[in-house]
């Protein structure tokens, strides 16, 4: 897999999934458990969403 997120893009992911994890624990809803796709995400610095799309928040090196 080639990383195709760039920082910004990951630390927005990883806040987002913690915030929805611990909104999940706090109402006690199993809904906070799609906090973990974003937080994946940010872990391996790929999304497969962006495929399709050939979209890269990574920067490039030229």
């Amino acid at each position: 897999m080639k990383k195709n997120m760039g920082g910004l893009d990951r630390g927005l992911r990883a806040v987002a999934g913690i915030a929805l994890i611990a909104w999940g624990l706090a109402t006690q809803n199993w809904w906070g458990a799609v906090g973990i796709i974003p937080l994946f995400t940010a872990a391996i610095s790929w999304c497969p969403a962006y495929l399709p799309f050939g979209l890269s928040t990574c920067k490039t090196k030229k």
